[in-house]
């Protein structure tokens, strides 16, 4: 075998190992860390078959895993579920209440999730099991955008907009029904720094 061929296989299998591990380092899992100043879960209730009640539980706290070329994640949220605002002091108390979060007893709400479905490298839908009052129940959040970007210092963030519906009764909140109805809409939006 000439020098030069000897060279050019040598170059090519360099080339080859490079690309390799260039691709078993991307396809490693990635965690991110809430951003808690990015994080929040808005929630829409129709009070009275007239209006909404909306509101917001935030900021957020948690972890999130990503492998992204495997298409496939981990989720785990805390929900403070005192940290409710209406923009209404004297119905938040009433939300916090026995009859309804009982926030005294249940002072924390979860969302875990094993089930993050990836589609070109982007989060698609989250399904995991979300737990309320000491109750838990499935629940698949929807994703309506998710990017990532890199920052200044090099700092990759990761996040979007998620929706999805749970029925308040699943979790024992029965107050005010059937007046008040059952199914809460969730607008959840998150984002991750990579640690």
């Amino acid at each position: 075998m000439s020098p030069r061929l000897r060279r050019t296989r040598a170059h090519v299998f360099v080339a080859v190992a490079a690309a390799c591990v260039a691709t078993a380092a991307h396809a490693q899992p990635v965690s991110y860390t809430l951003n808690p100043e990015r994080s929040f879960v808005h929630f829409e209730v129709v009070h009275f078959g007239t209006s909404t009640s909306r509101g917001r539980f935030g900021p957020l706290s948690g972890s999130v895993v990503l492998d992204r070329m495997a298409g496939r994640g981990e989720v785990s949220v805390q929900v403070a579920t005192a940290a409710v605002s209406t923009g209404i002091p004297v119905f938040d108390a009433v939300l916090r209440g026995a009859d309804l979060l009982s926030s005294a007893a249940h002072p924390e709400a979860y969302f875990v999730a094993r089930s993050v479905r990836v589609d070109a490298g982007k989060v698609a839908e989250v399904r995991g099991e979300f737990t309320l009052r000491g109750i838990s129940q499935g629940l698949t959040l929807r994703a309506l955008s998710f990017a990532c970007r890199t920052e200044g210092a090099g700092r990759e963030t990761c996040g979007g907009d998620f929706e999805g519906e749970l029925s308040r009764s699943e979790f024992g909140i029965t107050h005010s029904l059937p007046f008040v109805a059952d199914r809460v809409r969730l607008r959840v939006q998150v984002e991750g720094q990579r640690r």
